[in-house]
């Protein structure tokens, strides 16, 4: 019986084999993100290094931070602050977008004496 209970002290176990492939994917999409500015994609350069950005920090979430193995509170948790943040950033974005006309080329108040 006592062999059954539940040890909350005890972290999970991960493979060495799996943290090492989810290494060689974090390499391999670190040199996507660099190889992704080689190329003229326009506005969707910021786009794929952002959807990048996001599998990246989703394999580390998951396996280095071992999220995949621990209780689905938490990984609400994460998800509404990430949902917050993301909220934040693009309330932001429509304010300075907002701005954009009022903007005069080539002015820099910093420049000046």
């Amino acid at each position: 019986m006592a062999h059954d209970a539940h040890h909350e002290g005890v972290g999970h176990v991960v493979p060495l084999t799996t943290l090492f492939g989810v290494l060689g994917t974090l390499l391999v999409l670190t040199f996507v993100t660099v190889a992704v500015t080689w190329l003229d994609l326009g506005p969707f350069s910021l786009i794929a290094a952002l959807a990048i950005a996001v599998v990246k920090g989703s394999l580390v979430l998951l396996y280095f931070m071992h999220l995949r193995w621990d209780r689905p509170f938490h990984a609400v948790i994460i998800i509404c602050s990430l949902v917050f943040v993301a909220l934040f950033i693009a309330l932001t974005l429509l304010d300075s977008y907002a701005y954009q006309p009022d903007v005069i080329p080539g002015y820099s108040p910093s420049l000046q004496k």
